[in-house]
């Protein structure tokens, strides 16, 4: 396993250099595919791609394809249109949340407005399923749209829950799984697909994905209490902030005193850290261990992502796609 930065930086590498090439088409098939009439759009989309980002998903789903053939043109085009579908959450999450950045850099929202990134959102999910009505497989087409449903339904139980102190594990899991969970389970899934892999490996894979995404989500939650701006590239402390209750702070609250929780509300309310300061919370996370039992979760998923990859045969896709388990919980950012 994985361990250190210098372990996850090797990790990193080794799984790039199985796809780097694919990938490179893959980002080709993005920015000609996000060239609209609009010049906006473009542009929106253009800058986004070049603000960095881990490439995780499409990458993913080139490795599940990997595990049985090299990528085919199709691959790579599914992959562009996970990416796409990606881009347009991030827009539209970004509008929703008003945040002012993302990875370090003004948001497009702070750009461009409210109004033309909503609708520059919109057109990247249509042009995602433009391509891949290309395609003629109704299964993909299914599978993305069902996808799709989940995630718009995940948004809108988050913003009915936004501000609330009485959030449980199970609406925090829910919300993780139709967020994030089912994108992860949809990439790993299309890239058995593509490679023409039988009903049921893709369904390990979706499976597999699922399970990483969990990780990945819970990771994500855990690193805005734990992190630094710097590395995160937003501000630390943003979910509470903007009103979300996660899962390390749902394990905190179960144990806290009716002042640490009264605190709790109070920036709840406030949407800021001014009357409370984020040190207090930290502070509450810590006596009550919230932190690390949402790691103890996060790893009980990715161990069970391992678990199914034994399905496989040895290669070094498989070997990929393990390493992507450490990666995924031992990430920094």
């Amino acid at each position: 396993m994985a361990t250190g930065k210098l372990g996850l930086a090797l990790t990193t590498r080794e799984i790039l250099s199985l796809v780097s090439k694919d990938l490179e088409k893959v980002e080709q098939e993005f920015r000609l595919e996000s060239v609209a009439s609009v010049e906006a759009v473009s542009q929106i989309a253009q800058y986004l791609q070049g603000n960095g980002g881990k490439r995780l998903r499409p990458i993913m789903l080139l490795v599940s394809c990997r595990l049985f053939r090299e990528p085919s043109p199709e691959a790579i085009r599914l992959a562009a249109v996970v990416e796409l579908i990606h881009t347009a959450t991030l827009v539209h999450d970004d509008i929703i949340d008003d945040a002012k950045t993302r990875r370090g850099k003004p948001s497009a929202n702070v750009l461009w407005g409210n109004h033309t990134s909503v609708l520059a959102g919109d057109w990247l999910y249509m042009q995602a399923f433009q391509i891949a009505l290309r395609m003629r497989s109704f299964e993909v087409l299914d599978l993305l749209i069902t996808l799709t449903q989940q995630m718009v339904d995940g948004e809108l139980l988050q913003l009915e829950r936004i501000g609330r102190i009485d959030i449980t594990e199970a609406d925090s899991m829910e919300l993780m799984d139709r967020k994030t969970a089912t994108l992860f389970s949809a990439c790993t899934k299309l890239g058995a697909i593509a490679a023409g892999a039988s009903e049921s490996e893709q369904t390990v894979l979706g499976d597999f994905g699922w399970n990483l995404g969990m990780a990945f989500q819970l990771v994500d939650d855990i690193l805005d209490f734990t992190s630094r701006e710097s590395i995160l590239g937003k501000p630390v402390g943003n979910d509470l902030r903007e009103g979300k209750v996660t899962l390390p702070l749902i394990y905190a609250l179960q144990d806290a005193s009716l002042a640490d929780r009264a605190k709790v509300a109070i920036v709840l309310k406030e949407g800021n850290y001014e009357k409370v300061p984020f040190e207090e919370i930290r502070a509450i996370l810590d006596r009550h261990h919230g932190v690390e039992r949402a790691r103890v979760r996060a790893h009980e998923f990715t161990a069970k992502a391992r678990t199914l990859l034994q399905t496989f045969h040895e290669s070094p896709a498989r070997t990929a796609l393990f390493a992507a388990t450490d990666l995924v919980a031992d990430r920094d950012r």
